[in-house]
């Protein structure tokens, strides 16, 4: 069943068969824990010989290792395999409803269903129903790519983000008397995993109906009060490199096939997603910071005031004798009209002001003018961090400066995607590492 002018449609999901220990089968987001070899070598280890997603994927952490190249002959067998002795069972086509437990929050709501890669452009400016949060950085594709082309199924860790403020499309769900579709604890700590079948045609309508609403070009505009912008249904939260890959793979295959109507219905076509409502209590968008190394203080508030000035903005910054006494007043100096952020560098902790800023969002504001003041002073270099403790630990008494940008709005971020085009990279983080999704529900794509 298929809702063309939405994108969606209904999947055929496989699950692994009764019996299967699902602590073992269920295996945390490929590109986790990518400096952390020791965390998969004790997953492996945890793993053995049982039937897990685990020999379906390759952890990034084995990117350009050694061991690449055979790991990825390997899923492709093991993927046949699965398929062919009864590992992995075809359930009724239908969607599933999930819920979330983390060691941060009690529940995470989420909708598996698949969306139509025609409705997908990864590309700068893209007009699609589907649209990439961060740019996409071709270059990190060929590796996934490798792993895809030949592969029988897919497992998906990419997360999907609506908004949906009045919570009429997914949280219904959960109030229904629903048959589980499992049920299980999480490996190392990770949190509890329930699914649900949704594949009752008259709930699967309703889900559609709901998403419906969302694509009412005239709804649409008048919600984020713009004038005939194009709708912008679903924009991507985790996993967008693994979209673009599941979309490159895609526009190779209609390329190369003769027949350009009958690839159309492939299953190919299409990539199983989580679903999650911005407005979900249990998704967390947390701030990553940024610090600049080899970067003198003086020289850093000269760049901005001219760069700033370049953009019609103005800049200014006033310091304090703690970080505790500069968020509180990037607290109360906080207006419409300008973007604020606090510092650390060398001696000094202060809030800037950028009045009039170019960019509807802070990070946009601060990064835009990062990357030219690398351009400009090559011995400078930038790292994203997660932590306040840890910016100021990297930049007080030290020739570093620390930009201590705040989270983004969940009420802003459709908005910001549709007006100002993808956001800056590293501009959020939905949750820590043990919060990603862990790999459970394949489809096959051949």
């Amino acid at each position: 069943m298929n809702f063309e002018d939405i994108g969606l449609q209904v999947p055929t999901i496989l699950l692994p068969k009764n019996g299967t220990d699902l602590n073992k089968w269920a295996v945390v987001a490929c590109d986790q824990y990518t400096s952390q070899p020791e965390y998969w070598k004790k997953v492996e280890s945890y793993v053995g010989d049982s039937p897990s997603t685990l020999n379906l994927i390759l952890p990034e952490v084995y990117l350009e290792s050694d061991e690449e190249e055979q790991i990825i002959e390997d899923i492709n067998k093991n993927m046949l395999d699965y398929l062919a002795n009864g590992e992995l069972v075809e359930q009724k086509p239908g969607f599933i409803a999930l819920d979330r437990k983390t060691s941060q929050v009690p529940s995470r709501k989420g909708l598996m269903v698949a969306l139509d890669l025609e409705c997908y452009d990864f590309s700068v400016g893209s007009q699609t129903l589907i649209r990439a949060t961060e740019g996409t950085i071709v270059d990190r594709l060929p590796p996934r790519i490798k792993v895809r082309e030949n592969a029988s199924i897919e497992l998906p860790h990419i997360m999907v983000l609506i908004d949906d403020p009045e919570k009429k499309i997914i949280e219904p769900l959960f109030d229904m008397d629903l048959e589980k579709a499992y049920d299980l604890e999480l490996m190392e700590e990770s949190g509890h995993l329930t699914g649900y079948f949704v594949n009752n045609p008259e709930t699967i309508n309703l889900v559609a109906e709901g998403l419906r609403t969302l694509a009412n070009k005239q709804n649409f505009n008048s919600k984020y009060g713009l004038d005939n912008y194009e709708v912008m249904m679903y924009a991507m939260g985790d996993g967008n490199h693994s979209l673009a890959t599941a979309k490159a793979i895609w526009e190779k295959m209609k390329e190369e096939t003769p027949d350009k109507d009958a690839i159309m219905d492939s299953p190919a076509r299409y990539a199983l997603v989580e679903l999650v409502n911005i407005h979900d209590e249990g998704l967390e968008f947390e701030a990553i910071f940024r610090v600049v190394f080899n970067a003198d203080k003086d020289k850093m508030f000269e760049s901005m005031r001219e760069f700033y000035a370049e953009q019609g903005s103005i800049f200014s910054y006033k310091t304090c004798n703690s970080i505790e006494e500069a968020k509180e007043l990037a607290k109360i100096s906080s207006t419409d009209t300008n973007h604020i952020s606090e510092f650390v560098a060398d001696d000094t902790y202060g809030v800037m002001f950028i009045e009039n800023p170019k960019y509807t969002l802070e990070t946009a504001t601060i990064q835009t003018f990062i990357d030219d003041y690398l351009s400009k002073n090559p011995e400078a270099k930038v790292d994203y961090i997660h932590g306040e403790d840890v910016v100021c630990s990297l930049s007080e008494g030290k020739n570093n400066f620390g930009f201590l940008l705040p989270s983004i709005s969940k009420d802003t971020f459709f908005k910001t995607i549709i007006v100002d085009g993808v956001l800056p990279r590293k501009t959020f983080s939905m949750g820590e590492a043990d919060e990603k999704r862990f790999y459970l529900e394949c489809r096959k794509i051949k």
